[in-house]
């Protein structure tokens, strides 16, 4: 890690004069092998860079966690669409570790985008940036309502997720048209070393609330496990073989092991488990459920993560070491993903959910990063060659 090379040098040099003393030589003792593990995917024709990248999301989490932000790279809270820029490393000085997007406006025919003034050429064109930098690319899918034609949140029909596992409805053809969009996303998705682009896709996150309609107010548990079953394989029939499939329920409140296999889809379905973590600045909560994803996680050999966190406006200049590496130190996260910052420049609102330039946790999220456990963009291995001692098949 570039950062870290003059404190190292020190660090070496002065083990050096150390060694050089007393009546032979020291010795260091060598670290463990890491033992070898064999992890499997959902797709068992993934790419060899889907592969590789499942196999360094379960390695980086013996050394620490990506640091991740939505829409990192598409806009910032005062500036969008500059090439090259970044919040995270306008504060910084990297980029972060994982670039997270909203795929759904590829897929349902928007004529407004979500949230903020975002431009599909402009996210394909920051896709395809983040994978030659290095970066690991996650994909959530915030999809309009198929049936009713409302958006995400459209909660007003429980006939939804059933019209489009019927066979032949007007909103099963619709939507297979939406999955025609991902795919042919997915396979333009290509890094200038010519290679398809491996994303960690999100489908009906947040499946155990109410709000959306594939939630818990909409579907029954056979029908959202059904929902979950016929993207993936409908992915993989059309020729994709370059997603992880990443499941992440809202883990808003203390919550107990269960809960995180609430409405499973099967082993054979779910590559990466996260849990979207909005609990504001309270600690206990946090690392009780860190602790259980953990848990999880080893039990069913699935890497795992924090995949959305953030407290709307926060204004806590201690923030990032106290309530964000603190708790997530030694947890065996492979990643952590703040929420966006909408583009504002005038300030009249408080959607933000990470620092940005002028913030009051500036200097707290610069602890973060010189942490030897926290991975930005330049501190990352290459995460697209299968990690040591780690089989995937």
């Amino acid at each position: 890690m570039q950062r870290r090379y003059i404190f190292m040098l020190l660090v070496a040099t002065v083990l050096l004069l150390f060694s050089c003393q007393g009546d032979g030589p020291a010795t260091q003792p060598e670290e463990p092998d890491a033992q070898p593990v064999t992890l499997s995917l959902v797709d068992k024709e993934a790419t060899p860079e889907t592969k590789a990248l499942y196999s360094n999301l379960w390695a980086i989490r013996d050394k620490g966690w990506m640091y991740g932000h939505q829409n990192d790279l598409l806009n910032g809270r005062k500036w969008q669409y500059d090439e090259g820029r970044s919040e995270t490393k306008d504060v910084c000085g990297d980029y972060p570790g994982v670039y997270a997007v909203d795929v759904a406006s590829f897929m349902d025919g928007r004529e407004v985008p979500l949230q903020t003034l975002e431009e599909n050429p402009v996210k394909e064109r920051t896709i395809r940036e983040a994978y030659d930098r290095g970066m690991v690319v996650m994909a959530c899918m915030h999809l309009n309502n198929p049936l009713t034609g409302g958006d995400s949140w459209d909660n007003s029909s429980n006939q939804v997720a059933a019209e489009i596992l019927k066979d032949g409805s007007p909103t099963q053809v619709k939507f297979n048209a939406w999955l025609d969009n991902l795919a042919a996303l997915c396979k333009r998705l290509k890094g200038s070393d010519g290679k398809t682009i491996p994303l960690i896709l999100r489908p009906f996150h947040e499946h155990g609330h109410p709000w959306s309609w594939w939630g818990s107010s909409c579907t029954t548990a056979q029908e959202y496990v059904a929902l979950w079953r016929f993207l993936v394989d409908g992915m993989k029939t059309r020729g994709v073989h370059s997603l992880i499939y990443a499941i992440s329920p809202a883990m808003n409140a203390k919550q107990v092991e269960s809960d995180f296999l609430f409405r499973w889809p099967g082993d054979d379905y779910v590559d990466y488990m996260g849990m979207d973590c909005y609990i504001g600045i309270n600690n206990t909560v946090f690392l009780n459920n860190l602790k259980l994803l953990r848990s999880v996680s080893e039990k069913k050999l699935k890497p795992a993560g924090v995949t959305e966190i953030g407290v709307q406006g926060f204004q806590n200049a201690d923030y990032w070491i106290e309530n964000i590496a603190a708790p997530m130190a030694g947890r065996k996260m492979s990643m952590l993903v703040t929420w966006s910052n909408k583009y504002d420049p005038l300030e009249q609102g408080n959607v933000y959910f990470s620092v940005y330039p002028g913030h009051p946790s500036e200097e707290s999220f610069r602890k973060m990063y010189a942490r030897e456990d926290t991975f930005f963009c330049g501190d990352l291995p290459d995460m697209y060659k299968m990690a040591e001692n780690i089989t995937v098949k």
